[in-house]
């Protein structure tokens, strides 16, 4: 039996998962990562406890971590560090969420100003306790930021707000520059990979906040390792090409503690390669496609590129 087949049948069969024989897989050289030391990046780290926020780099365990904070760019994670939902590649605590800050909107503003970023990222656990998923409160954070940074750029990474009605509404008419929702993985791996959450009602969402709006930039990102097979990649380029997305993220999958869905590949960066020259045939205006990208990775330095690249074509 394939080392792959093996595990996804491991995965499974929770009985099997994690046993002796199953050890989590060495990385290769190329996903290596140095451990953070700048003196920037505690920095940046001391700001966002001074101003008492969560961010997705540390409640996820990014990879890139280290450089981002080095160059004071971090991903703010609003909403509390408790999610409803309980994906099987996420590192971030599942439970009762707190109630909201009614102060966070004023202090991500503030963080913003003071790091004095280009661009910021603002991402949340999912909110299905609440009657709009949270979708006010992003708001409210997009409106604060603008206030008090009124050259930031914003991208916004949304939860699917359960479907709620009128929730994504909200969001884009506070008009964020970028609205990203990533689909995570292949439809058919959903069920292990995503079980709270619907392919299909993610595609509507990020083809409606096109609609809603002509002149967003929309983004959604996949993982890869998880089991998919290169068909079904293409498929998900396919599928967000016809949702009108302009910008597509694909980073390799690393499974966080021993509880979490394990990597059946690790992709090399040739097979990375091979699918961003696909996604831009596909007529994607941005692809980042490689073993450490992650949602926000360089997203200032992307978000400019996205930018000039839709003037060059109009």
């Amino acid at each position: 039996m394939a080392d792959s087949e093996r595990s996804v049948r491991q995965w499974r069969h929770p009985e099997k998962r994690n046993r002796p024989d199953n050890p989590p897989r060495r990385k290769p050289p190329w996903i290596r990562v140095k451990a953070p030391n700048s003196p920037t990046y505690f920095e940046t780290r001391d700001i966002m406890r001074s101003h008492n926020l969560h961010t997705v780099c540390e409640e996820a365990a990014c990879p890139n971590i280290g450089e981002c904070w080095s160059q004071k760019h971090a991903t703010m994670m609003i909403m509390g560090d408790t999610c409803t939902r309980a994906c099987a590649f996420c590192n971030v605590k599942t439970g009762l969420p707190n109630r909201l800050d009614p102060d966070e909107p004023e202090n991500v503003a503030r963080a913003v100003k003071t790091l004095g970023l280009r661009h910021i990222v603002i991402t949340s656990v999912d909110r299905d306790d609440l009657d709009d998923g949270g979708a006010g409160h992003f708001a409210e954070v997009i409106t604060r930021t603008r206030a008090e940074a009124p050259n930031t750029t914003i991208e916004v990474l949304t939860p699917d707000f359960l479907g709620k009605d009128g929730a994504l509404e909200v969001v884009v008419a506070a008009r964020p520059d970028v609205f990203n929702h990533n689909l995570e993985t292949v439809p058919g791996l959903y069920p292990q990979v995503r079980p709270g959450a619907r392919y299909f009602t993610s595609l509507q969402l990020l083809a409606k906040a096109k609609e809603l709006d002509s002149g967003i930039f929309t983004k959604s990102g996949i993982m890869v390792g998880l089991g998919e097979d290169r068909q079904a990649v293409h498929q998900v380029m396919d599928d967000l090409r016809a949702a009108d997305v302009d910008f597509l993220t694909i980073g390799q999958y690393l499974q966080p503690t021993p509880k979490h869905h394990p990597v059946i590949d690790f992709i090399t960066p040739e097979q990375f390669a091979t699918y961003e020259q696909a996604a831009r045939g596909k007529g994607f205006l941005m692809v980042a496609a490689t073993p450490l990208t992650r949602s926000s990775y360089h997203a200032d330095r992307d978000f400019a590129a996205l930018r000039q690249r839709r003037r060059d074509l109009a």
